[in-house]
């Protein structure tokens, strides 16, 4: 008797044999449907940056604490990691909850919170709050968020709709039209100012555009476009002509500059330990904006560089799923917020080395932050909807013949 075995890619899987793991392949219950969807790396390698966060808290935390006490109010050495823990028991489900949406609502919640963002923001000069000289935030209660940190991963959603539209109508000048958002929404952040957010909305517009196919051109005449908003920005903005003196120039007050280079390098390859670091007291922001300088200081270049290598794997591992993406909405929705997510924890780093200078971004999911930390989680969830395996693809089955005399 003779066995012939045939390849058939539309016949009907056979039945699967019965698992007791609510997670089996097998399963089609919501749950394991969403883990054998998702992508399960990406989600490990998001939940050890999280984890690090935790511990970059809890080590800048004291120094924040006495930075912050005075004029009759003390703040608790370990203050900070508390609500950095409660911020992260918050915002770890929404990360899941969004990550488990179908494509096309995810799609719809971020282009209607994407306009609602928009409208905050457009509000904040307004009604909002004023902290070190800018107005950022919009205060309820005694709880405040910056609309801008929330806006980004919708912009990058929103854009990539509107650039994919030009598959249905390549007509139309969707990348030109597509200025008219990026142009109000820069010209509300420098209201505010935000030079750095502003940095970050454009390099993702670019990108996306880039990845959509837009002339080259275009390309050029968009960045000429944006050296010549920068040189214009050093002579007539005076946020951006302090900030640009102090890192080329080293003009004026460099003390935040220096802090960080000196704490950052205080540990030396291996740090001098946790909870052991000294020069931390004295930087600025240690918890927020400077926290990768705390993590050199009390455990070393080797985690900084960890840190970055933790960052780089993130963004390769989106860049070599979507090679085989042929969605354009997904490729370029993935791609936009992807390049959020790299450039914000590039430009912190940068900054911490003294390589760019200081913008006041955070450090994704490790600087300290209640509405960082919810804005990241549902842009990352967004990215991990976006990400997952297509569940309406036919699965190509072995099927068995017995044949014989």
């Amino acid at each position: 008797m003779n066995v012939a075995v045939s390849f058939d890619s539309t016949a009907t899987p056979a039945p699967l044999p019965i698992r007791r793991s609510r997670f089996g392949r097998g399963k089609r219950t919501p749950v394991a449907r969403w883990f054998w969807e998702i992508d399960r790396v990406l989600l490990l390698l998001v939940t050890i940056l999280i984890g690090v966060g935790l511990i970059a808290v809890a080590a800048a935390s004291p120094a924040a604490g006495v930075r912050y006490s005075g004029n009759g109010v003390t703040v608790a050495s370990r203050y900070y990691f508390w609500m950095q823990l409660a911020w992260t028991m918050m915002a770890v489900p929404v990360m899941l909850v969004v990550s488990a949406l179908p494509q096309k609502a995810a799609r719809r919640m971020a282009l209607i919170l994407g306009l609602f963002f928009l409208l905050c923001l457009a509000l904040v000069p307004v009604i909002g709050s004023s902290a070190n000289g800018a107005t950022r935030w919009i205060a309820i209660g005694p709880a405040k968020f910056q609309p801008s940190e929330f806006l980004k991963p919708m912009f990058a959603v929103g854009m990539a709709w509107l650039l994919s539209l030009r598959a249905r109508n390549p007509e139309l000048p969707f990348a030109l039209i597509s200025v008219v958002p990026m142009g109000l929404i820069a010209v509300l952040l420098m209201k505010q100012p935000d030079f750095g957010q502003t940095v970050i909305f454009g390099a993702v517009w670019m990108v996306l555009l880039i990845v959509g196919g837009a002339s080259i051109r275009l390309i050029g005449s968009l960045i000429g476009a944006g050296m010549g908003a920068v040189v214009t920005a050093y002579f007539f903005y005076s946020v951006a002509t302090e900030r640009i003196n102090k890192f080329l120039f080293k003009q004026g007050d460099t003390y935040q500059v220096d802090r960080a280079h000196a704490t950052l390098t205080n540990g030396g390859l291996l740090g001098t330990g946790p909870g052991a670091g000294t020069q931390k007291f004295t930087l600025p922001e240690p918890h927020t904006d400077y926290i990768f300088s705390v993590i050199g200081e009390e455990f070393g270049l080797i985690a900084c560089i960890a840190i970055a290598c933790l960052y780089f794997a993130i963004v390769a591992r989106v860049c070599l799923r979507l090679m085989r993406e042929e969605d354009d909405f997904l490729l370029l929705a993935s791609a936009g917020l992807v390049a959020q997510f790299g450039f914000q924890a590039l430009i912190n780093m940068l900054v911490n080395v003294g390589l760019a200078p200081s913008k006041g971004m955070t450090l994704p999911f490790i600087s300290y932050g209640g509405s960082s930390m919810i804005a990241l989680s549902i842009g990352f969830g967004l990215l991990l909807a976006f990400t997952r395996e297509n569940p309406h693809l036919k699965e190509a089955t072995y099927t068995v013949r017995w044949t014989g005399r």
